[in-house]
């Protein structure tokens, strides 16, 4: 497994590296202007500040000796220098990284509090209104863009109610909003598989003999459904990473969070070409480390793997 995904780490530090290349260079607009105009201002780009700027980063060399260069400089992980701020591209992204973290482990936390209890009951009481009502909800939830959800967020809570900061990172109350809308998106889909996972362990033959034999309910779901349904639930949580890459960029944006997706945007804006490459390198490793630890967690909790 280990070896498995060492090899998808390199896959995916070709594939995004190139893909982001070659999307970037399609992009309409010249990169130089752009450049000049994130280290100058819009105000005060001309001709003669674009010009500099080829001359100083090279920005003429021919595009394949240019991708070499940087595949080059990736295996003695250097990820180069920002053609806006100057400062190193890793200086940069550590600290974004902090960041999108931050808000990524809170987000998995409250879609796992949220989510899986409900589906859970849901799931035990098949066909009731919790059941009912958790299927309409989960469904809007999961039709609906995050930048929709945020909006409604921002809407309630910030505007509204004025109980919670609508943008920044200065306190700690201003995660609350972003984390609840990537979590929000999460718990709709964990809801769903709990649900599915716990109906199906409720039928099941071993199931109904423990309720048989006079065992609290709460005693058959810890000893004989928490490790079935579980499993389903962790699972799927691995194809929830992606979900949650995507949404990161969404939602850093609209909350103005100073993370990795933050970063990106702002790059792609001014053609930052190392930084864009290397914020999706390291949005592309995130989802890979985060499968792997999935897998190591499903190989810990479901005996089958061990034996097979």
């Amino acid at each position: 497994m280990i070896l498995n995904r060492l090899l998808q780490a390199v896959l995916v530090a070709f594939t995004v590296g190139l893909l982001t290349f070659i999307m970037i260079r399609l992009l309409p607009g010249d990169v130089a202007y752009r450049i000049a105009a994130g280290r100058y201002g819009y105000d005060v780009v001309d001709s003669a500040a674009a010009a500099k700027v080829v001359a100083e980063l090279d920005l003429d060399r021919p595009a394949i000796e240019a991708f070499g260069l940087w595949l080059y400089d990736l295996v003695r992980l250097d990820l180069g220098t920002s053609l806006v701020s100057g400062e190193p591209v890793w200086d940069e992204l550590v600290m974004q990284l902090g960041h999108t973290l931050q808000l990524a482990v809170s987000a998995i936390l409250l879609s796992l509090l949220i989510g899986p209890p409900l589906g859970i009951l849901a799931g035990l009481n098949r066909g009731g209104f919790l059941d009912r009502g958790l299927m309409l909800v989960s469904t809007a939830l999961r039709a609906l863009p995050q930048f929709v959800v945020g909006l409604g967020l921002i809407v309630i809570f910030g505007l509204m109610l004025n109980l919670l900061p609508t943008a920044g990172h200065a306190h700690g109350s201003h995660l609350v909003l972003p984390a609840f809308t990537l979590a929000l998106g999460l718990a709709a889909v964990s809801a769903q598989v709990a649900r599915d996972a716990m109906a199906e362990v409720a039928q099941s033959q071993f199931y109904r003999f423990a309720r048989t034999k006079g065992l609290p309910e709460w005693q058959v779901f810890r000893r004989h459904g928490l490790r079935n349904v579980a499993v389903p639930i962790v699972t799927y949580l691995g194809v929830q990473f992606i979900y949650l890459v995507e949404g990161v960029v969404v939602v850093e944006t609209l909350f103005a969070w100073p993370g990795i997706g933050h970063a990106l945007v702002h790059a792609i804006f001014g053609r930052d070409v190392p930084v864009i490459q290397g914020a999706a390198l390291v949005m592309g490793l995130m989802f890979v480390v985060l499968n792997a630890a999935v897998d190591g967690f499903c190989y810990i909790i479901d005996p089958r793997r061990r034996d097979a």
